[in-house]
């Protein structure tokens, strides 16, 4: 056989109803495969056109409607579709398009009924199908929203393959192959009996490729040799929608799933791709096809879709924060690779900042970008800042293009004041912490919130830990902190009723990011600060604010229910004015909200109100 026949072969067995056959059929079915490749967005087969294959897909995403344009499913890797026209007249019965660039293997309609008519388990397979093939567009959607609430233990449909860190590469891949695996979990042997069980790392096809076959290594050494070891991880009882976060932001296919630090099992994003239709994951997918600026700023309709699709579909603002944050920092990580491209490798390393909004996981579609780079200490402005201004102009221009405006306080790192080395940053932090003042923390409070997107992400882990060790208990920084965050108060009056803008072009409306949700931000992020807490994002900051027990009885669960309250009328007021074709701002007019959600946003104020109140006199403010 062939190698490309040997892989076919090998594809056959880790899925079904391929894996139940005989290897005498399956042998047969891979010497008689084509391939074919279809673009994103061509269309695969058209009703009634003749039908002489069953398709099955290698990579990519195919939907198949049904004769009055409606959905019918939505397949992924493995997937199969085509078998009804192969039974009735060979003519196809569903329409089926390309959503990604897909491979797909033809299997010759006289193959397909051989095995048809000879195999019971396949011919049930074919006409009966299993769940996930037979869902309908309506069940698909409700599994789309369920991804919101649902826990990632739900994914788990089998025992995680594994196998110890002592054993050989050889013996790895045969276990791969004998379990249909494309992923290994590897596990501590006993001879550390502490840790014996837990997880040192995982193995992948390929990891085996590029650190065994490519490097011409021998099979014999042990998997720890290739294995990969900076994992990501989800605990069982998280959500699948936060596991669906961390591949994004990751950018990783395999995730393990963890109960009391022994793994239970492992999600694909195939498991949850296949239920996403316009969402955050297509988006992002679409954002590193792009190979220019432009063809990335044809992909903001999109992402107001999915924004729009959220904030439909009852999300909360910590999900929807967290979407929008991951296809921002997808974004900058492609203006920043095609920005290489253009330039060559950069000179000395660096590393990109995310900063405020996009930093905590809380970016909105109304957003500006606030962004900063950090250089290697070898940094020379003769040598490299040349290179490093024609990378962040691009970087900048190119966001100013897919809708993230520029930041009117040059908090971008095109200002040369935030494109500096580490060790200038170091200085910064350590002046700004130690020898505050309420001016100059007024204009860099922003840092506190910084995320790493590309490069050198250590950098950004130590200002983080200089800021944890520097800002903890020093009640001087954090009095002055605590002034900037009073600056900006909620909008109610003495009688409880809300006080309106009156600037001019909305006048008699509610700024709700001004007056809401940003000193909501200011006050968590100062009571995070003095406990030490490492969150970045404010609803995990408020969980380390509640565990340290530093507010009064219940107020922290009441400041969180303040927030969402607060963010939630922001996003449903920007979903609202994008399906109207109105000017998406931060503003509300209290008189489009119902009662009920007036006396809920003055509720919420009241709390913030009160929570500032203690935080002055907390910190003597």
């Amino acid at each position: 056989m062939e190698i490309e026949q040997i892989e076919i072969l090998e594809f056959l067995k880790r899925h079904s109803p391929f894996q139940e056959l005989p290897e005498q059929e399956l042998l047969e079915i891979a010497l008689s495969i084509d391939i074919a490749y279809f673009q994103a967005g061509s269309e695969i087969l058209t009703f009634n056109q003749p039908l002489s294959a069953l398709h099955l897909i290698r990579s990519g995403v195919v939907e198949t409607f049904r004769r009055n344009g409606d959905l019918y499913n939505r397949l992924t890797e493995g997937g199969l579709f085509g078998e009804q026209g192969l039974l009735r007249g060979n003519k196809a019965r569903f329409p089926a398009t390309a959503v990604e660039d897909s491979l797909i293997y033809l299997i010759p309609d006289q193959v397909f009924q051989k095995i048809f008519d000879s195999n019971d388990f396949f011919a049930d397979y074919i006409e009966v199908g299993d769940t996930e093939r037979q869902k309908s567009a309506k069940t698909i959607k409700k599994a789309e929203t369920d991804l919101l609430s649902a826990q990632v233990k739900t994914l788990i449909r089998r025992e995680p393959v594994s196998i110890v860190d002592s054993a050989s590469v050889w013996q790895a891949a045969q276990l791969m192959t004998e379990q249909g695996v494309s992923c290994l979990l590897i596990l501590y042997d006993d001879k550390q009996p502490e840790r014996a069980g837990t997880l040192a790392g995982i193995m992948t096809d390929r990891d085996i490729r590029s650190r065994l076959v490519a490097p011409g290594q021998k099979s014999e050494i042990p998997v720890s040799d290739i294995m990969s070891t900076e994992l990501v991880t989800i605990e069982h009882q998280q959500y699948i929608f936060e596991a669906m976060m961390l591949m994004l932001r990751y950018n990783i296919h395999h995730l393990p799933i963890l109960n009391k630090h022994k793994p239970v099992g492992i999600v694909a994003l195939s498991d949850i791709i296949r239920y996403e239709s316009q969402n955050s994951l297509f988006v992002v997918s679409s954002i590193f096809r792009q190979q220019s600026v432009a063809e990335l700023s044809t992909l903001v309709p999109d992402v107001e879709a999915c924004f729009v699709r959220m904030a439909n579909e009852d999300a909360n603002s910590q999900m929807i924060g967290s979407a929008m944050a991951a296809i921002g920092r997808s974004f900058k990580q492609r203006l920043i690779e095609l920005a290489e491209q253009e330039l060559g490798p950069p000179p000395i390393p660096y590393c990109f900042l995310a900063l405020g909004s996009m930093a905590r996981d809380e970016q909105l579609i109304v957003t500006d970008q606030d962004n900063a780079l950090i250089l290697d200490n070898s940094f020379d402005p003769k040598l490299h800042d040349d290179y490093f201004l024609k990378l962040a102009n691009i970087v900048c221009d190119g966001l100013a293009l897919c809708g993230y405006t520029y930041c009117t306080g040059g908090i971008m790192a095109t200002n040369k004041q935030w494109r500096q080395p580490l060790k200038v940053w170091q200085h910064y932090f350590t002046d700004w912490i130690n020898t505050p003042t309420a001016e100059r923390l007024l204009h860099s409070s922003i840092f506190f919130d910084l995320d790493p997107v590309a490069g050198q992400t250590r950098w950004a882990d130590q200002l983080n830990q200089l800021i944890l060790k520097q800002a903890k208990n020093n009640q001087h920084f954090l009095a002055c902190m605590t002034r900037n965050a009073l600056q900006r108060t909620p909008p109610l009056g003495f009688f409880q009723d809300f006080v309106m803008e009156n600037d001019g072009r909305q006048n008699n409306s509610l700024n709700i990011k001004r007056r809401g949700t940003a000193p909501m931000v200011d006050l968590i992020r100062v009571h995070a600060l003095a406990i030490g807490s490492d969150a970045t994002n404010s609803f995990e900051r408020l969980n380390d604010i509640i565990a340290a027990n530093i507010l009064p009885k219940g107020r922290g669960e009441d400041l969180r229910d303040a927030y969402e309250v607060i963010a939630m009328a922001r996003i449903k007021q920007q979903a609202l004015a994008m399906q109207t074709g109105e000017t998406v701002d931060n503003n509300i007019m209290p008189e489009h909200l119902s009662e009920f959600e007036r006396k809920h946003l003055k509720a919420a104020f009241s709390v913030l109100s009160n929570a500032q109140k203690f935080l002055k006199y907390h910190f003597r403010a």
